[in-house]
């Protein structure tokens, strides 16, 4: 924090050190006028393309100018911005300007305005991009904290639902925000949440990935520790479970915390469909993270040492299809896999229609031409796609991408082991599982530490009127969310 410095009461000696900290700022307005009301000589500053234009005009200038006089040097001036805080610290105004306010030196006054005028450029409502629904709503966060918590707060009209305000970063400062509900949320977690954030010392913020670096408990575990989601209905519905949620400004958005390893498994869909299908679904993702992690470590294994437990006409078709092919089961994947990655990548990085065409007719082109090649098996490319595919289906990226890193790390161990370097990886990252914590709460619930009432909301989805108490990872200080509505009197 830098030293406190008061301003000065002569308007000459202000616009002077305005010019001196902001040199060779284009951007910068810098506007003399004379207040009708009180004959005073004044001064507006701000950044160009950080303010509201018509509030300016109408809300400060037009007042200033066209009220009518009679008034006296240091009587309130008459303004209808909405926001008006006085101010004498230089530092403080000179956030203020860098934050998109306006600033009202006065002549003979010692103290500046500095008006609510933020309006910077931004982008309208639009649908989620990674987290897309078929029944919620069809709105996603946005670069500003303000209009992320306003829409927050539209599904939670609450007294209870309360904010902490912390600001992040030395060069540019970012707000930020954590949202919960008062009378819900534990504060021993909403404390440690709070410190966590308070010791960051960085240049600036600029998104919500970096936060969740910096805070998470163990930074080297290959699995996300928190869950960041764009969508303002599934960030209600966490606060409502009792965890809180971290909005940065100048981001899309916002940190879910503490969250359980099943938590990744979940989608807001979930609560909207019949609690039949929801539970196949998630038990379908579980299945598909199951074979997206360890499918390709399973077909080497079995083609490099356990070839035994192949059926004979199975073994006839892999023989025959792997019988030109020149390289080991282990290249063979690896190569395939890295292949997959790389039109990935480049379908993420193309615009939305080429990236489309590269991904589906470099996916065929390509394995239809190694094929013929005799470079890669037909099994493989079978494997691979369906590894694909089983990835696909997972709804959260953190989680997909830990995966794929999981996938390579098993390949390894499987053309080294066989089976027993399956069993070895599995154990080790179920032990990982284990000790892993999310805020310091365990990241295994509710399967470790075993709690049977939060087994209605994890691999499976109960009927709602079942779930009538909060999950128990969070340490809710009321556990009770709802009665049960299906009792017959």
């Amino acid at each position: 924090m830098e030293q406190s410095e008061p301003i000065s009461s002569d308007l000459t000696v202000n616009m002077e050190r305005i010019k001196e900290i902001f040199c060779d700022t284009n951007d910068l307005v810098m506007r003399q006028l004379t207040i009708r009301q009180t004959t005073e000589q004044a001064a507006l500053i701000y950044i160009d393309g950080l303010t509201d234009g018509t509030a300016i005009n109408s809300d400060v200038l037009r007042p200033l100018q066209l009220e009518p006089g009679g008034g006296k040097p240091g009587d309130e001036l008459m303004m209808t911005v909405g926001q008006i805080i006085e101010e004498s610290d230089w530092y403080k105004i000179e956030i203020a300007i860098l934050h998109g306010k306006s600033i009202l030196f006065v002549n003979g006054r010692d103290t500046a305005y500095v008006l609510g005028t933020s309006g910077w450029p931004q982008r309208a409502i639009e649908d989620p991009q990674m987290e897309t629904s078929l029944k919620g709503a069809h709105q996603g966060f946005l670069e500003t904290s303000g209009q992320n918590i306003a829409m927050i707060r539209r599904y939670i009209p609450n007294r209870e639902l309360k904010m902490k305000r912390l600001i992040v970063g030395q060069r540019g400062q970012t707000s930020v925000t954590i949202m919960y509900l008062e009378d819900v949320m534990n504060p021993r977690l909403l404390n440690a949440l709070k410190e966590r954030i308070e010791k960051i010392d960085v240049d600036v913020i600029l998104n919500t990935g970096e936060l969740a670096e910096l805070i998470e408990d163990n930074p080297y575990s290959l699995f996300p520790q928190f869950v960041l989601t764009e969508r303002p209905d599934s960030a209600a519905s966490q606060i409502l479970q009792g965890r809180c949620v971290v909005v940065v400004d100048r981001s899309p958005s916002v940190l879910v915390a503490p969250v359980s390893f099943f938590s990744y498994f979940q989608s807001i869909d979930d609560y909207s469909t019949r609690w039949s299908i929801a539970t196949f679904l998630r038990l379908l993702r579980m299945f598909a993270f199951i074979t997206a992690a360890f499918l390709p470590a399973f077909y080497i294994a079995v083609v490099s040492f356990h070839i035994e437990i192949i059926p004979m006409k199975l073994l006839l078709t892999l023989g025959e299809s792997r019988g030109q092919v020149p390289f080991p089961p282990f290249v063979e994947a690896i190569l395939m896999e890295i292949t997959l990655e790389m039109l990935r990548e480049a379908g993420v990085r193309l615009p939305a229609p080429v990236g489309q065409t590269v991904g589906i007719v470099g996916g065929i082109v390509l394995g239809q031409a190694v094929v013929q090649a005799g470079l890669i098996s037909n099994v493989m490319v079978i494997v691979v796609a369906f590894t694909a595919i089983s990835s696909f289906i997972l709804p959260n990226y953190d989680m997909v991408a830990a995966v794929r890193l999981i996938r390579f790390l098993l390949m390894i161990l499987s053309s080294l082991f066989g089976f027993v370097g399956i069993i070895i990886g599995l154990m080790t990252m179920i032990a990982h599982l284990l000790t892993l914590k999310s805020l310091g709460m365990p990241y295994g619930s509710p399967l470790a530490p075993v709690r049977f009432s939060d087994w209605k909301d994890t691999l499976i989805r109960a009927p709602l009127w079942l779930m009538e108490k909060r999950p128990k990872n969070s340490l809710p200080l009321q556990e009770k969310r709802q009665t049960n509505n299906r009792k017959e009197d």
